[in-house]
């Protein structure tokens, strides 16, 4: 989450006027995050998340994104439920972009994490594509090997600034994730994006998955392996405890084929190169004056020096 798109107070107004929500109480900016501008929305009736939505977001996009959150909490997972407008859409305009305002979800994403989080979200994972499961609307994932070429390639020589010898070992991931990538793997509605600041808990208890602003249909074991990456390192260390807790708290609820398996050392080194990707992108090109903070790239370029060395899926704790 961040601000990119500053709101005056006839903006909300005019936002207000198009829901049976009441007026806002307050409109505060949140400037977690890097890809939408979000805002957390008080009125008489309770707290909501208005979303602004901007840069790889493509407006067609949104009912997809809409629809997984609507699918997800009518089956009570904890996902936000998108408030209607009085028109009946889920989306609205607001200071001339796309917007939805989403119930908020209580609770708070945790700074510091340890295997019993890393179990909550693999059974969340599971539990979220049981749920998706025969969910008829598709969105491409732009963001697979072509996405991830496009954006690196004209990068590689900001990449070699950034640590030298990092374009060669880049070009070279990109060639060998693009030659083993399997397609035979079961695939649906994923979450693509669940990194911790994407879940809240309550105590130790799971209380919402937000941010499906990158929900795609993908492979079901795509979604894992970012997870693997967002949540089993301990810095540039692959943790097998939590890596361990993740895999099997998710085949508890969705069993992994052999196939899921032997693919999850590729899959994972292609999520990772999915986030250094975008954080490459971020670190050059974030519009001056936006309230957000771009993610280091070096992060994913550390995380890949382990999975170039992964051969099986018990080598992340399956």
């Amino acid at each position: 989450m961040a601000v990119y798109t500053n709101l005056t107070d006839n903006d909300v107004a005019a936002l207000m006027a198009q829901y049976d929500i009441g007026n806002a109480v307050t409109c505060e900016g949140i400037a977690e995050g890097v890809e939408n501008t979000n805002y957390k929305l008080t009125t008489p009736q309770g707290r909501f998340i208005l979303t602004l939505f901007e840069k790889r977001v493509s407006e067609t996009d949104l009912p997809f994104f809409m629809g997984v959150m609507e699918r997800l909490a009518a089956r009570r997972f904890p996902a936000p439920m998108p408030i209607a407008a009085r028109s009946g859409s889920h989306l609205v305009r607001v200071a001339g972009k796309p917007a939805a305002i989403v119930s908020f979800l209580d609770g708070v994403w945790p700074r510091v994490w340890n295997g019993a989080h890393c179990a909550a979200i693999g059974d969340a994972l599971a539990r979220m594509h049981v749920a998706l499961d025969g969910f008829e609307q598709t969105r491409a994932n732009r963001l697979s090997i072509d996405g991830w070429e496009t954006l690196i390639k004209p990068r590689l020589s900001e990449a070699e600034a950034l640590r030298p010898g990092l374009a060669a070992e880049v070009a070279r991931d990109l060639a060998e994730v693009r030659a083993a990538w399997p397609s035979q793997l079961p695939r649906g509605a994923i979450h693509a994006d669940l990194f911790p600041d994407n879940a809240f808990f309550v105590g130790d208890q799971l209380s919402g998955v937000i941010d499906f602003y990158f929900a795609c249909t993908d492979l079901l074991a795509y979604d894992l392996a970012a997870c693997l990456n967002a949540w089993c390192f301990d810095g540039v260390r692959y943790d097998l405890e939590r890596g361990r807790a993740m895999i099997q708290a998710y085949a508890n609820v969705r069993p992994l084929s052999a196939g899921e398996r032997a693919a999850l050392p590729v899959l994972a080194r292609g999520a990772a190169l999915r986030f250094f990707a975008t954080r490459l992108t971020d670190w050059s090109t974030t519009p001056e004056g936006a309230t957000v903070t771009p993610k280091d790239p070096l992060e994913y370029a550390d995380k890949l020096r382990f999975h170039r060395q992964a051969q099986r899926a018990a080598d992340y704790g399956a």
